[in-house]
Order: C-alpha cells, then sequence, then structure tokens
C-alpha cells in the first residue's frame, strides 16, 4: 500500500511540474533544441520517479555513448520504470516513439506531443510508417530515437520478439543502433503492478551497430544483431 501510495503520488506530483513545463513551453514557442526544455522536463520526470519510487540506477557502457551523435537507442521493455531509467540515465536529447495509446493519460499525452515525441500507431501500417518516417528525419537533425522494438512491455521479463518497423527507421536514417538492457525491472515493477519495489537498475549499453549504407532489405539482419547484442547484455529469451 505505501509503495503504491509513493508511486501514484510521484506520478500525479512529478508529472504535473514536468508535463506543465513542457506544454507552457510549446504555448510560448519554445522551440526543440538539443538540451533545451523540453530535454530538461523530461529527465526532470524521470528522475523525480525514481527517486519517489526509492529506485536508483547503475550504468554500464557508456563508453559506448556520444551525446552529439544521434542514433537510434533499442532497449528491452519490461516495465515503466525502463523510461525512466533512460530519462535518467542517457546523456543527450532523445525522443521517444511511444505506443499511441499513452496520449489518454491526463496532462503526459499532451506533454509528449508538445515536447515532439512521435505517437505510433501498429494497428495501422501506413500511419506507423509515416511516423518512422518523421522520426528520421528528427534523427537526421540532430536528435536520438528511443524505440522499444518488442512493441509493448513483455509479461514475464523475458525478450519478446521484435517490430521490423524500429530497424526500417534506423536505416532510414542511417543512424547507429545503440542496444540498451534494462536489468531489474521486470523484478521490481512487472506488467501490472502498481507498487514498484525499491531497489536498483543497472542500464547496460552496447556496442554501436551501423547502419549507414544499408538499404530496406538489411532490416532482419540489424534485428537479429541487435536481438544478439541485448542477450549478450543480459536479456533472457
Amino acid at each position: 500500500m505505501i509503495r503504491a501510495f509513493r508511486y501514484i503520488s510521484s506520478f500525479v506530483i512529478y508529472m504535473a511540474i514536468a508535463g506543465s513545463w513542457a506544454v507552457l513551453a510549446a504555448l510560448f514557442g519554445v522551440k526543440q533544441r538539443r538540451g533545451g526544455a523540453y530535454d530538461r522536463s523530461a529527465r526532470f520526470w524521470g528522475v523525480g520517479m525514481l527517486r519517489g519510487t526509492r529506485i536508483s540506477v547503475r550504468v554500464e557502457g557508456d563508453e559506448h555513448l556520444d551525446p552529439d551523435r544521434p542514433c537510434v537507442y533499442m532497449s528491452n521493455h519490461a516495465s515503466f520504470i525502463d523510461i525512466w531509467a533512460i530519462l535518467a540515465g542517457i546523456p543527450g536529447t532523445i525522443r521517444f516513439v511511444y505506443k499511441k495509446g499513452m496520449d489518454w493519460i491526463p496532462l503526459m499525452g499532451i506533454a509528449l506531443r508538445a515536447a515532439k515525441h512521435l505517437p505510433i500507431d501498429r494497428h495501422s501500417r501506413s500511419q506507423a510508417f509515416a511516423t518512422y518516417d518523421r522520426a528520421a528525419g528528427m534523427i537526421r537533425r540532430g536528435f536520438s530515437a528511443v524505440l522499444f522494438p518488442e512493441g509493448t512491455r513483455s509479461r514475464d521479463g523475458r525478450l519478446q520478439p521484435f517490430k521490423k518497423g524500429s530497424f526500417v527507421l534506423a536505416i532510414a536514417a542511417g543512424a547507429p543502433v545503440i542496444p540498451v538492457f534494462c536489468e531489474n525491472t521486470y523484478e521490481l515493477m512487472p506488467r501490472g503492478s502498481w507498487s514498484p519495489k525499491p531497489g536498483t537498475v543497472t542500464l547496460r549499453f552496447g556496442a554501436p551497430i551501423p547502419t549507414a549504407g544499408l538499404r530496406y532489405e538489411d532490416r532482419d539482419r540489424i534485428a537479429a544483431a541487435t536481438r544478439a547484442a541485448l542477450i549478450a547484455l543480459g536479456a533472457r529469451e
């Protein structure tokens, strides 16, 4: 009960601050730029959620990261904690390609759109690929993208099959793929839970997987390489 209260109250408080921050920035015409208001508001929310639920983040493999090089982060997805940890642990400017259903969450949906995170409707192939096109353009302008190629949170903590569109995006942008393994998030807050346990999450980064010069036909090869990298980093199949 106490853990659930901490989770819900943290969400309400930090989203009220961070969400309003992003929405007001958009209303006042604040431009998208690296390290700007939208980045700071998102990081504030992620760090606040971790603090409120008493979860710490340890980073491994950060030698593979270059905040000045746009890339596509591909992460496993076993818990909402993955999102908080990524916001807290990845340097530089990132934008999520997120499931359109999150738009219904009060204030959060508006804030996501204000900050130019990209909703994707996977039930419509044409709309999904239009989102990937916009994301590729964003990456070419210097912003990094974060995707969960499984498409949704795992029900048992194991790595699910990948949606291939994520890798089409990386190839279209010509940006390297950085595998990201969020360790221990399922154990602390599995899908369906409203009471995250205190603990430590490890955010583990793999070496970049290049995509420059590749074609649409190479998407399966990049997907297989990313999956193998995540398993090497500790993901379970």
